[in-house]
């Protein structure tokens, strides 16, 4: 290492935190070096986030130290650190919906001439940050008109254009498809021959494999190794951030005898928003069997996440000719339609559209199912606290408290609460839009092995993951999207990545 990358940009020295009476970190170091991608790892609720939004002036209070450049520093708000020279691009997106890209990029720092907007020269620039993440797009739409996958990606283009000299990334693929996701990559390598400093959490192996250069890892607040990527493969990664052997393959025993078809959806067209005539799902019918897991796959605009919002009611009209479950045809108009006679949606946004972040855990679990805990208008809370811990048990829930706010719990216990609000509800059929989105090793195991207990008591599983492994091993089918239209369909035998890619891009040949 030569002189300039031997001295750290970023050192944290004796971090500790707590809320309340709950400590989520001790006596931990960090450091951040010129030129380097250090990779932050651990489970959800080891205290990966918590650190970075000390670093980055979201938490104000903690114990001891930081040093930029070898000068004491203690950010008091993420703008003190953006002018320090600390970017931070969160799990949790901050843009605006209401405002346009344009807008939403130049937040706080308008490009102004005498009292007025320079706004050539912001469209302009806006075209260009948004080039070096691989994308083209009309600056002047507003963000509540793309998809997530794209406003994570203007999320990344703003951080970046602050120029910092340290980049945080938590979980910054974790919506994008693997043809965004290589433009990040390529991103990170020009950020680091500049010389910055990345700072990168992500529970995905073959990104920490691709991109770390050292690794840290965290378990309970606790600092457990930092060392060279080369020096931590994946066992001995996975093995320090839970604490035990975990076999990473993703494991799911399947059907062993097929049931009868059990939900069956015929003709379902899917129109942009604002009663326009394009169509973002295209005529699709599909079917599932009880017990059984059908893949959804496609790329980007494939149409399949709005196909499972259509069928679960989520726009202002039907969808689908028609929609049958058990034999019984059904009228699905809004969601609670839908949760009424059995079909739940667990959305590939837990934040924005799966939880109520105010609420407490066992309001969240409890919230679309009300009535089962109401009588003459009362509700029953002792029922409601006892059926939240039980669901909770199930899935191996960690929380301060059963009254904590849902804003204290990690990312994989958050998801957690979505998945125990719709078991609440005892459903026949669950629409799985990225269940893992954002969730560690450890939690993932969990949700394969309830996938795998929920098929086996005959409910009925249509699922959406951008993770191809996890698509081919825990499908019995996959239907393929393409354009809003379904191209290629594979039984479990037949699916490969590379059939299942070529159908996603247009080549596939509806079997």
């Amino acid at each position: 290492m030569d002189e300039a990358k031997s001295v750290p940009i970023v050192q944290m020295k004796n971090i500790g935190k707590k809320f309340g009476n709950v400590r989520v970190l001790e006596d931990v170091d960090f450091s951040i070096y010129p030129g380097e991608v250090h990779v932050l790892a651990g489970e959800n609720g080891a205290g990966k986030t918590t650190l970075i939004k000390i670093l980055g002036g979201v938490h104000t209070s903690f114990e001891g130290e930081i040093f930029y450049e070898g000068r004491l520093i203690h950010p008091d708000s993420p703008i003190d650190a953006n002018n320090i020279g600390i970017s931070v691009i969160h799990q949790e997106l901050t843009l605006v919906p209401c405002l346009s890209v344009i807008e939403n990029l130049f937040m706080g720092r308008t490009k102004t001439r005498a009292g007025f907007v320079l706004d050539r020269e912001q469209e302009e620039k806006a075209r260009q940050l948004l080039k070096n993440v691989g994308i083209d797009l009309d600056v002047k739409k507003l963000v509540e008109d793309l998809p997530i996958s794209m406003r994570q990606l203007i999320e990344i283009s703003r951080a970046v254009s602050l120029n910092a000299r340290v980049i945080i990334m938590d979980e910054p693929s974790s919506a994008l498809n693997t043809q965004d996701a290589e433009h990040l990559f390529k991103l990170i390598d020009r950020l680091k021959a500049e010389g910055r400093g990345i700072v990168y959490i992500s529970h995905r192996m073959e990104e920490i494999e691709r991109l770390a250069d050292r690794i840290t890892v965290l378990r309970d607040g606790k600092l457990i190794v930092t060392d060279m990527a080369a020096n931590l493969p994946t066992h001995k990664l996975i093995n320090a951030m839970v604490g035990r052997e975990i076999n990473e393959q993703i494991k799911r025993d399947g059907l062993t005898v097929p049931g009868e078809e059990k939900f069956r959806v015929e003709n379902a067209t899917v129109y942009t928003y604002g009663g326009t005539t394009q169509k973002m799902v295209d005529s699709v019918s599909l079917s599932v069997r009880a017990g059984e897991v059908v893949g959804l796959a496609g790329l980007q605009g494939s149409g399949s996440s709005e196909l499972l919002m259509g069928i679960f009611g989520g726009y202002e009209r039907p969808v689908a000719e028609r929609i049958i479950l058990n034999g019984k045809e059904l009228k699905i108009n809004s969601p609670k339609d839908a949760i009424d006679q059995g079909v739940v949606l667990l959305t590939n946004d837990r934040k924005a559209t799966g939880l109520v972040l105010p609420m407490s855990v066992i309001d969240n679990i409890c919230i679309a199912d009300l009535k089962h805990f109401t009588k003459r208008g009362w509700r029953d809370a002792r029922k409601m606290a006892e059926s939240a811990m039980r669901l909770g048990k199930r899935l191996n829930l960690r929380v301060p408290s059963y009254e904590s706010e849902l804003t204290v719990l990690s990312g994989g216990n958050q998801q957690k609460v979505v998945l125990a609000k719709w078991l609440q509800t005892n459903p026949q059929v669950i629409l799985l839009d990225e269940p893992t989105r954002g969730v560690d090793v450890g939690s993932k195991h969990e949700i394969y092995a309830l996938i795998d207990e929920l098929t086996k008591t005959g409910i009925s599983i249509l699922l959406i993951t951008s993770e191809m492994p996890e698509l081919l091993a825990l499908s019995d089918r996959i239907v393929v999207m393409h354009r809003g239209r379904v191209t290629a369909e594979f039984t479990r035998e037949e699916a490969n990545a590379e059939n299942v890619l070529e159908a996603a891009m247009g080549n596939g040949s509806k079997k």
